[in-house]
C-alpha cells in the first residue's frame, strides 16, 4: 500500500472511531511504525483535514457533536480536586472535551482532553503524576475552562449543580 492509500484508510478509520484511536494502533493495522504514521497525519492536517492529537490518540473533529456543548468556569488548586471535578462530569454523563487557560502573555492556551468515562479520567491522573507535570490551571491560579458535551441540557445542569456544591465553578 503506497502513503496516498494508506492515508485515505486512515481518514476512513478516524471516521469511522467514535473515541480517539492511538498512533500505534493505527501503524500496527497497515505494519508501518507510529512515526510514519505521525507523518501521514502531518500531511493530512496540511491538506485541511481536521485531526486533533490528543492524550488518548487521534480523533477527527468534524464529527457530529453526540449532544450540546457548553462551557464551565472552574477553579482549584490541586490534583485531588481535578479528579474530583472530571469524575463528577463523566459519572453524571458529561464528556470533557479540552480545558482552556487564559495566559497574560500568550492568551488562550487549549489542550485537548476527551475524557468521557473514569478510566480516561484515572488514565489522564496517571499521566500527569508519571511525567511529573503540571496541569495547564497552574498558570492561572486554577482559573480553566472546560469545553463538556452532554446529552441533554438536564444533564449539563445537573453537572453544574454539582460543581456548585464543591465550590468548583466560578459564576457567570
Amino acid at each position: 500500500m503506497n502513503g496516498n492509500d494508506r492515508r485515505e484508510s486512515i481518514i476512513e478509520i478516524l471516521n469511522t472511531y467514535k473515541e480517539a484511536i492511538k498512533g500505534a494502533e493505527i501503524a500496527e493495522k497497515f505494519n508501518v511504525s507510529r512515526q510514519v504514521i505521525v507523518q501521514d497525519i502531518a500531511i493530512l492536517r496540511a491538506r485541511g483535514i481536521d485531526i486533533i492529537a490528543t492524550p488518548n490518540g487521534y480523533i477527527m473533529v468534524n464529527k457530529e457533536p453526540l449532544g450540546i456543548r457548553r462551557t464551565i468556569v472552574s477553579q482549584h488548586q490541586n490534583n485531588e480536586d481535578i479528579e474530583e471535578e472530571l469524575n463528577i462530569i463523566v459519572d453524571l454523563g458529561g464528556k470533557i472535551l479540552d480545558v482552556i487557560v487564559e495566559h497574560p502573555i500568550y492568551g488562550e492556551i487549549k489542550g485537548q482532553l476527551m475524557i468521557s468515562s473514569r478510566i480516561d479520567v484515572s488514565e489522564f491522573m496517571k499521566r500527569l503524576k508519571e511525567n511529573n507535570a503540571e496541569p495547564l490551571s497552574t498558570l492561572t491560579d486554577g482559573v480553566h475552562i472546560h469545553t463538556i458535551e452532554v446529552p441533554s441540557e438536564e444533564i449539563f445542569n445537573k453537572i453544574k449543580n454539582k460543581l456548585k456544591l464543591k465550590k468548583y465553578l466560578i459564576e457567570e
